[in-house]
């Protein structure tokens, strides 16, 4: 295997200074003749020279990437999520370096100190799993920008990003309420993230009493293993906390001879693509996804290009979207 390509055998074969080589490959030509410019270009295509980031890191203190932490890859919810970051990242050349906690605080927290070490940019934090004072050693005080989406609280001044979750529970309880249903179920995962606890007293706002929660796996599986607790209540409608738990709910329903929306009225939370796949099409609440991903981006760009601008705070609209899996009680 040859010897990697440096920037000092660029700049040795174009004839000019290594900093002249390094100003017109990071863009930056406006300050030298077309003709240097095509130069080093050509050399740099002939050589076959691709940048080192470890070194960029040391000499331009950035290694343009940025760590984004999920949950959940497996939910489209979060792999929308990372494509609208990755669009508005992909843009102004960045990368993302993806870290899939699986909802456990210690896998997020070591990949958290690792991405800190390898010296990302910046961080996306879409994970309630990694813990405030996490956040706060090995982000804060290294003064690492990072932006919070509405999965985690933080207590401190940040960045912060989600969508209104609790305008979203009661759209959906003020949808079921308008069908006639009396007495309706939610189904909530055992450890209630901020964002879904919002969805949850959305709802409740609305229906303060004739409510049964039903607690399960925010997850398909989740879903089919709870209805059997389901059926053993007088509700005539779900709501479901997110959309794959409402897939599990009305898969696990039909297992048993229910009918939808005959039997029971289910509504989602999320409105991902397979909303529109399934038998009934689900009735869901809408959050932008992807338009959450791309601000989450332009947020964080902002930071890194304005550390000391003042912390914003945004939040995005939710809808109904009404399909064939609710009807009248």
């Amino acid at each position: 295997m040859g010897k990697k390509v440096t920037i000092k055998d660029v700049a040795k074969a174009s004839g000019v200074s290594i900093a002249t080589v390094s100003q017109i490959l990071n863009g930056n030509t406006q300050n030298f003749s077309p003709k240097t410019v095509e130069k080093v270009q050509q050399v740099k295509q002939d050589m076959n020279y691709e940048a080192d980031y470890f070194a960029r890191r040391m000499i331009m203190k950035e290694s343009k990437t940025i760590g984004v932490m999920v949950p959940d890859i497996t939910n489209p919810f979060f792999s929308t999520l990372v494509k609208g970051i990755e669009d508005v990242l992909y843009k102004e050349q960045f990368i993302t370096m993806l870290c899939n906690a699986d909802t456990d605080d210690t896998k997020e927290s070591v990949a958290l100190e690792e991405l800190s070490r390898r010296g990302v940019d910046g961080f996306i934090i879409a994970s309630s799993a990694i813990s405030n004072e996490a956040i706060d050693s090995l982000l804060r005080t290294k003064k690492h920008p990072f932006i919070i989406l509405d999965q985690k609280a933080f207590d401190k001044e940040s960045d912060t990003i989600g969508t209104d979750d609790f305008l979203g529970g009661q759209l959906a309880a003020n949808h079921l309420k308008e069908l006639g249903h009396q007495y309706v179920a939610v189904v909530i995962p055992k450890h209630m993230t901020v964002n879904i606890q919002h969805r949850l007293d959305g709802f409740q706002s609305i229906y303060p009493n004739d409510i049964t929660l039903l607690e399960t796996d925010l997850s398909k599986e989740g879903g089919k293993l709870v209805v059997d607790k389901l059926v053993a209540t007088n509700a005539s409608a779900v709501f479901a906390l997110n959309d794959e738990l409402a897939f599990g709910l009305c898969y696990g329903l039909k297992q048993l001879g229910k009918r939808i929306p005959d039997d029971y009225s289910i509504i989602g939370y999320d409105n991902v693509d397979m909303c529109e796949y399934v038998t009934p099409t689900l009735t869901t609440i809408a959050q932008p996804i992807y338009e959450l991903g791309q601000q989450t981006a332009l947020m964080l760009l902002e930071r890194i290009n304005q550390p000391k601008e003042e912390w914003q705070n945004k939040t995005l609209p939710v809808t109904l979207i009404k399909r064939e899996s609710t009807t009248h009680a």
